[in-house]
């Protein structure tokens, strides 16, 4: 049987598969598991074990432009999908997403699984529609798109899986060794997210890297989103970061190089103290674990449960209605167990 799973989200929603990827392949491992992501996620699970092949595709839309190439390379990929002959094709994710199915169904897959509101609306071509879910968290959500496969959930997931990349780990290798701080030695603390109330402040950073040091002899490592917080497609933190290196903190070293070089520093960090966001899946996947920083919103209908990190370090906190109004003692009872836990070898 020959399946593929179309999956165009970001980095840690593809990180998020890697347990359902495992599980699949596991219990059936008849199966030939293909992927289908783009060209900015899938070198997260191209290696994975369970995946026989990983298709790529260009994303026509780019920091708001359109690339008309991209747009022109999605022909013959198409026609090399729909020579593939696959039995399923599924748009894995946790819930309904329109562009997912329609590249589901663009493959030309005998059936077709997906989460669909309304499945009229896609025709005959949409097989085996399912409601999307209201509880549960996304892992879970995506593991009951194999249903009709006949394939059911375990008990119990296997955790998320994520192999740092040898370029990553270099770069974190020689920004690591150009300031004296040794692997471990070190928290990594993130601002990125992109609603505020899910930030720690300035002020926060600040008392945080002091105990950090203080307490633990341990450095912060300070990562955040760069750009302005009103750019409508990636909000930045470059306003908040500055406030945190004005406060002139000796133990505070921002990082300003790439997303590589940040997943090699939380592929190292003793810890990761990171808001709700890819990194923080990322983190939770890491030796080190992740507290996850999260804020309850009662805008929004979606639960933090549905977003919890997973793993066997990591630790999730939800404050109300801002990480602003986590207490100091909070955070610092959250990482002692990280912080002064050395049995783990990297």
């Amino acid at each position: 049987m020959r399946v593929l799973v179309v999956k165009r989200d970001k980095l840690g929603d593809l990180l998020l598969t890697t347990p359902v990827l495992a599980h699949v392949k596991s219990v059936r491992p008849d199966i030939e598991l293909h992927l289908l992501a783009n060209d900015y996620n899938a070198w997260v699970a191209i290696d994975h074990p369970a995946l026989t092949r990983t298709w790529i595709y260009p994303r026509v839309k780019h920091d708001g432009r359109v690339r008309i190439g991209a747009a022109l390379a999605h022909l013959p990929l198409v026609w090399n999908l729909r020579r593939a002959k696959f039995d399923w094709a599924i748009a894995l994710g946790g819930d309904e997403s329109h562009r997912a199915v329609k590249r589901a169904m663009a493959t030309g897959a005998k059936r077709v699984v997906a989460y669909a509101q309304n499945p009229a609306r896609y025709g005959p071509r949409l097989t085996d529609p399912l409601p999307p879910p209201v509880v549960g968290h996304e892992t879970a959500r995506m593991m009951a798109l194999f249903a009709p496969l006949g394939i059911a959930a375990p008990a119990r997931l296997p955790e998320p899986a994520y192999r740092c990349l040898p370029d990553a780990a270099a770069l974190a290798r020689a920004w690591l060794a150009e300031r004296g701080l040794a692997r471990d030695r070190y928290i990594v603390v993130g601002l990125g997210a992109r609603r505020v109330n899910r930030q720690p402040t300035p002020e926060q950073v600040g008392r945080w890297a002091r105990h950090f040091h203080d307490t633990w002899g341990l450095a912060t490592i300070l990562t955040w989103t760069p750009g302005t917080r009103d750019n409508p497609l990636y909000p930045g933190d470059d306003a908040a970061a500055e406030e945190v290196l004005a406060q002139g903190s000796p133990h505070v070293l921002p990082y300003r190089g790439t997303l590589r070089g940040v997943l090699g520093l939380i592929g190292s960090a003793r810890v990761s103290v990171v808001p709700d966001s890819g990194l923080m899946h990322f983190a939770a996947a890491s030796p080190g674990g992740v507290v996850g920083l999260f804020a309850h919103d009662p805008t929004q209908s979606v639960p933090a449960s549905r977003w919890a990190p997973l793993g066997a370090r990591a630790v999730q906190l939800e404050a109300k209605p801002a990480v602003s109004d986590l207490s100091d003692e909070t955070i610092f009872a959250a990482v002692a167990p990280f912080a002064t836990w050395s049995g783990f070898e990297r």
